[in-house]
């Protein structure tokens, strides 16, 4: 992604639609995308979302960025781009390199491009079906809404967007309007357009962006406890309400803590005296791991300037400080004969 620019190129686009828009500082998102449906035991949206190939979660987020850039609080959305082309859904989306298995290499320019066109369109009308697909045979929780033509094929240009909470049982369908922060009970969340702008909506996967989206809404229904020592998920909480498996979640939380978009609480005093520091952490994180005590669950407290840096770079040193580590690893084995 970054020797072909793809994210840079997105965010480019991205950064077009907020500057032609209402450059709104945060995108709200209603919270039910987050967890289960109030008395029901199906899994949340998001819970379905976190998937190992595809980009729906991401889809369905920049949609959301994309409409609040253009709509005020309670307009409701329409499609006006094109799947493909200058400027389009596919130019919102970052792509991995074309990739030749057979010569396992990278293309050259001029057949990448053409074949990271056609990836993104397949990417954009992958996440549709995969959107649409949650809503099971009677579409109820289904985030878009594709009709189809007189042979039964999905007419993917004319797609709807739906609401966080689904399509609906109702035969006219829940089309998605631009929700007003609330913060009673904390039924919205807010992500802030760095998000977008800067490069994360591309490269965290989708359980990384889940396990934020949850420190972030917990950091607003907890919003006391989150300043002043850290908020936390345990097991029962996790996986009921967000859909969160331990694995999922803690190296969620591992990896957004190396990306400084999250942290191990610290107390109102501290925060004051230790700025936040890429490099710090270590030091920090070894203290909160020592001073743990035993099934004490870690507490952590949601960054937002992590989000002003670009994503790309802290991503490449963060992947630069793990091999160094790595190596050193591997010397000290092989200095002491483990």
């Amino acid at each position: 992604m970054d020797k072909n620019r793809s994210v840079e190129e997105a965010n480019r686009t991205l950064k077009v639609l907020w500057r032609n828009g209402k450059k709104p500082d945060s995108i709200v998102l209603r919270s039910i995308l987050l967890g289960r449906r109030d008395g029901g035991d199906s899994p949340s949206s998001l819970s379905r979302l976190v998937l190992p190939k595809g980009i729906a979660l991401r889809f369905y987020l920049i949609a959301a960025f994309e409409a609040q850039c253009r709509l005020a609080a309670g307009g409701q959305w329409t499609n006006v781009l094109p799947l493909s082309g200058p400027g389009s859904w596919s130019d919102l989306f970052a792509t991995d390199g074309a990739y030749n298995a057979k010569s396992a290499t990278y293309m050259h320019d001029t057949v990448h491009g053409r074949a990271a066109e056609d990836l993104r369109l397949r990417q954009v009308q992958g996440a549709l079906r995969t959107l649409e697909g949650l809503g099971g045979e009677q579409y109820q929780h289904a985030l878009v809404d594709i009709p189809r033509g007189k042979r039964g094929q999905r007419l993917y240009q004319s797609f709807r967007l739906m609401r966080e909470s689904g399509r609906g049982g109702s035969q006219s369908p829940s089309i998605y309007a631009v929700p007003k922060a609330q913060w009673q009970a904390a039924r919205t969340v807010e992500v802030p357009a760095h998000f977008f702008l800067n490069g994360w909506a591309q490269v965290l996967s989708p359980s990384e962006v889940a396990t934020w989206l949850a420190v972030k809404w917990l950091s607003k229904w907890a919003r006391d406890t989150h300043l002043a020592s850290g908020v936390y998920l345990h097991g029962e909480r996790r996986t009921k309400l967000f859909g969160l498996r331990r694995d999922a979640w803690e190296d969620g939380c591992q990896r957004l803590r190396d990306f400084g978009l999250i942290r191990f609480a610290r107390t109102l005093d501290e925060a004051e005296v230790l700025p936040l520091k890429a490099d710090y952490r270590y030091i920090r994180d070894e203290e909160v791991i020592s001073s743990r005590k035993r099934y004490e669950p870690y507490r952590y407290q949601v960054t937002d300037q992590g989000l002003e840096e670009d994503a790309v770079k802290v991503c490449k040193k963060e992947l630069i400080f793990r091999q160094q580590q790595l190596d050193l690893a591997a010397k000290h084995r092989g200095t002491f004969g483990g």
